[in-house]
């Protein structure tokens, strides 16, 4: 009998495994059409998110659009759990909202937590999924009442798929970032980096920033507001209802910049755009990449 019962326990966590596996995610979930401009959704969506502890990391209109809005935010538990996953886990601690105002309406959409923490996190998801489905939660009752949130939108794939990423064959992987830059320190890194944001070097704004001196660890959430390079170029063609993909990151752990390739990051955020489209955007990841060194460099 209890070789029975326990072959049983076996198949039925093998059929959980599998089934979990088996799963879609999509990287953005609707919430809907708020009945207010641009301004009053974005104190709306940020009181809100307030009452469930989260703290507003910073915001900044897309493109330079005034119809155009994204919030970042995060909570200090999740920040705690992803640092303890060393390969680059921190970029999962900045949440995004996006706003976009139709006229009459703002439609508001987010970043799905489970979805980026299950690509940034990987296998680490599982450890502690127990906190992050907290988090998850949260999210999702902070904006409910704002909308009425229904399926998730641009794409899906299985969790499986997700946690090891590629668009495509020969294309990269979450851990194939992009070295920006080696420091002679984690100190000096900080201060070169936030020297250039100050200055707007390569028409930049720093949106949020997350510092954990002890840990060594960094991120700066980067707008990028060149007219002939940044977001103004790639969003119209690839989507502006992901706008919560955006801004992008620079990472500092220990002496090493680097941020995740575009052909990984962009496709991750717009995982049904077809090469026909990608190939549209072709000089973006790089022009994403010289933008980034350049803030590396006095």
């Amino acid at each position: 009998m209890k070789k029975l019962i326990s072959l049983f326990i076996t198949v039925s966590l093998f059929i959980s495994s599998n089934y979990t596996n088996a799963q879609e995610l999509s990287p953005f979930i609707n919430v809907g059409d708020y009945d207010g401009n641009i301004a009053q959704t974005t104190q709306q969506v940020k009181t809100a998110l307030q009452t469930k502890g989260f703290k507003i990391l910073g915001e900044y209109n897309s493109k330079n659009s005034a119809k155009l809005k994204v919030i970042v935010f995060s909570r200090k538990d999740l920040q705690t759990t992803v640092l303890k996953v060393k390969d680059r886990g921190v970029l999962a601690a900045a949440l995004k909202v996006g706003l976009k105002f139709n006229g009459t309406t703002t439609n508001i959409s987010y970043l799905n937590p489970e979805y980026i923490f299950n690509a940034y996190l990987g296998n680490n998801y599982a450890t502690y999924k127990t906190g992050l489905k907290t988090v998850e939660k949260d999210v999702t009752s902070a904006l409910s009442p704002l909308g009425n949130i229904n399926e998730g939108f641009g794409g899906s794939l299985e969790i499986k798929k997700l946690r090891k990423y590629q668009y495509k064959m020969m294309m990269p992987y979450f851990t194939d970032p992009v070295v920006l830059q080696e420091f002679e320190s984690f100190e000096e890194g900080v201060k070169i980096i936030e020297k250039n944001l100050a200055a707007k070097k390569g028409n930049t704004k720093l949106v949020y920033k997350l510092k954990f001196s002890s840990s060594k660890v960094a991120v700066f959430g980067i707008a990028l507001l060149d007219k002939e390079k940044g977001e103004n170029v790639f969003l119209p063609i690839i989507g502006e209802s992901h706008l919560a993909a955006m801004p992008y990151e620079i990472i500092l752990q220990n002496k090493t910049a680097t941020i995740l390739h575009g052909r990984y990051r962009i496709a991750l955020h717009w995982p049904e755009l077809t090469m026909g489209t990608f190939m549209k955007i072709m000089s973006t990841p790089g022009d994403i990449e010289d933008t980034m060194k350049g803030l590396c460099k006095e």
